[in-house]
Formats: structure tokens, sequence, C-alpha cells
């Protein structure tokens, strides 16, 4: 994929960093909190040569994006992607991973005629409760609760860099463990970690029963957010509309399996978006 240069997207007085690769039907890639746009470079680049117009979204507060926001629930990220989604001429295919597959559904849920089909990657899209047998049972899930609640609470990227680490079970890149850090290092960036992490998913898991377009919910075997990642994604797909939502596991994968399994990841999603013209729109 051809790297393009950063554009920006005013919303509400501050900016939406982005960029644009490839011509096709479009799709808007939106990473979780904590990351930035460059975990989608392989997906990207697998879209792209597939026949898409990918875009790649900086959440509010992360990456080249303006840090000072008012508001960081998954409703107020929905509002950005929508305005995105606009901006550069819809409808999209909106692929959402963790916090911003929450805010996927809202704004599918919200502007049907901008969203054609939502992509959640180990999204949190329900209200969440800790498994108290799963944290006596399951070391996994027990070690990923305890650094995502450190990191948000003492807003440590060190924190977050040992999270990172437990949530690519296969291994991640120590150049992409770097530049993360140096990214949460610079003022206001753990601040919006740790207010994306107090905002609950109840706004998304209130939408769910509203999507229209179908979705694809694509899940680590081995993501330590929740001691039993499959049912996760089987709980979310029962509460959208019968018919509409199918689960993907990716057998070996934790939290991040588009960055970890980029080529498994990109063939669910095509496969996903061959389903049917209401996809492809």
């Amino acid at each position: 994929m051809t790297e393009s240069t950063t554009a920006y997207l005013t919303v509400h007085g501050r900016r939406i960093a982005y960029d644009t690769a490839g011509e096709g039907p479009l799709v808007v890639l939106a990473h979780g909190m904590g990351d930035n746009r460059s975990a989608y470079h392989d997906v990207a680049a697998g879209l792209v040569a597939a026949g898409h117009r990918v875009v790649r979204v900086d959440l509010r507060g992360h990456g080249a994006s303006d840090a000072d926001w008012e508001g960081w629930s998954r409703t107020d990220v929905a509002g950005d992607l929508l305005a995105l989604v606009r901006h550069v001429g819809g409808p999209a295919v909106v692929v959402g991973h963790s916090f911003a597959g929450g805010a996927a559904v809202i704004a599918a849920a919200e502007e049907p005629a901008l969203v054609s089909a939502v992509v959640g990657i180990g999204p949190f899209t329900r209200a969440q409760r800790l498994d108290v047998r799963g944290l006596l049972s399951n070391a996994r899930y027990r070690k990923g609760v305890a650094l995502l609640m450190g990191a948000g609470v003492l807003r440590s990227p060190g924190l977050w860099k040992r999270y990172l680490r437990h949530a690519h079970p296969s291994g991640v890149e120590p150049s992409r463990l770097a530049a993360l850090e140096a990214d949460l290092r610079r003022p206001g960036r753990m601040a919006a970690v740790a207010r994306m992490g107090l905002s609950a998913p109840t706004d998304a898991g209130a939408r769910l029963a509203h999507v229209r377009c179908p979705v694809l919910i694509v899940q680590g075997s081995l993501d330590p957010d929740w001691a039993d990642p499959r049912a996760e994604g089987e709980g979310i797909v029962a509460e959208l509309p019968a018919g509409i939502g199918r689960l993907e596991m990716i057998e070996g994968a934790g939290h991040y399996p588009h960055v970890e399994c980029p080529d498994r990841v990109t063939a669910a999603v095509l496969a996903f978006l061959g389903l049917g013209e209401g996809v492809r729109a």
C-alpha cells in the first residue's frame, strides 16, 4: 500500500487525523484506545489490493489527532466516525477495534444510510462485569484485567506496554511497542486512554438491537480481556437482530488479531464483504 499524507477533519473545533489509500468501495478502519492508525498497516494494504478505498483514522486523543476533547464516550467517537464518512464520501464499511467496535455499532444504528456494514474486532460493545470465576481460574484473564486497570488508574505508559505484550500472545514487534510508548508519553495521551477506559460500553449495547446492516465480530481465541472470548462474541451476535451477525474466531490470537494475524483478519473481512450486495454498498 502506498502511504498517503495525513489529512485532518475538524470536528467541534478539534482535529481528527486520517489517511486514505486505494480506490473502490469505502472501508474506514478505527483502532482501539491506546493505539493509533498504524495498527491497521497490513490489513489496509490487503484491502487496498482487493479493490477498496481505505481510510485509517486516529481516534480523538490518539496519534496525530488533537488531545483536548470534552467527551470520551463511544457515542462521541461514533459522531467523529460519521463526520469522517460524510467528509470522504460514504457509505462505508466501518471496522472498529475494541473501544471503536462499540462506536461503530452506534454509528450504524444512528446513520444507517452512511454505514453499510460493521466489523468489530475484539469489540467492547456490551455492559461488562468482572468474571469472578474467570479471575480465579484463568491466569491470562486475571493478568489482563490487572494490567488494564493499573494502566488506566495510574495513567502509566509502562503498564500499558506490559498489557500490550500480554495481549499479543504470538509476540509484538519491539518497534511497535517503542513507537506506541513514545506516543502515549505525549501530553494528554494517557489521560485519553484513562477517560475512555472509564466510559462504559452501555451506550453501544443499547443500540445493538437497532442495527440493520450486516455485522462481523472477530475475536482472538486468547484475548485476555475476557475469560471466554467466544462467549463474548456469541453474546454480541445474540443481541443483534436475527440473521445479521456472525462470529469469526481467530485461533491463537489475542486482543489484536489485526496486528498478529493480518492476513487471516483481512481474509475474514473480505469474505464477509462478499456475502451480499448490502455489504458491498
